[in-house]
């Protein structure tokens, strides 16, 4: 059996180790990123004029290193609460979708708004303003956040 001169083995050795302390150094000095760090604060809810659904809206806030993902809403007991978003489907017309997931991106703000992303609540609850709703977001990496979101008339903040 023939012998690998002692180059051939230490060069490939000492790279690999080399580059392992990089990484461990680089991660001891908290380059590696850190998890998702989310917070809502309350949100709005819409003051229904009919009676097939209404909207809450929400901030997600990510002060994390890393993106996470909004998976679902659970919403007051005897209402649904949906993921939803407005799609334009031509002719100045738009439609609601509903929405599987959404990513919360790291260091960074997820506005939801009136013309965009919603959490869609069917039937709609009667609500008076300033009564208050509660509501739980659910996210596949951090733990579900339960918020609320105060009723408004549309178009008041």
């Amino acid at each position: 059996m023939k012998r690998l001169p002692l180059s051939a083995v230490a060069v490939p050795l000492v790279t690999c180790l080399v580059t392992l302390n990089v990484l461990a150094l680089w991660t001891a000095t908290g380059n590696a990123g850190t998890p998702a760090k989310l917070s809502v604060p309350e949100g709005r809810v819409l003051i229904a004029g009919g009676s097939e659904a209404t909207a809450a809206f929400f901030t997600l806030r990510n002060t994390g290193g890393a993106d996470d993902v909004l998976t679902g809403v659970t919403g007051p007991a005897g209402h649904r609460a949906m993921l939803s978003r407005t799609v334009d489907i031509g002719n100045n017309a738009r439609r609601m979708a509903m929405v599987g997931t959404v990513t919360v991106p790291a260091g960074a703000a997820l506005r939801m708004t009136p013309t965009g992303l919603d959490v869609m609540v069917s039937p709609p609850p009667r609500l008076a303003p300033g009564d208050r709703l509660t509501f739980t977001l659910h996210f596949r990496h951090s733990p579900p956040q339960t918020v609320r979101a105060r009723a408004v008339r549309p178009g008041d903040g």
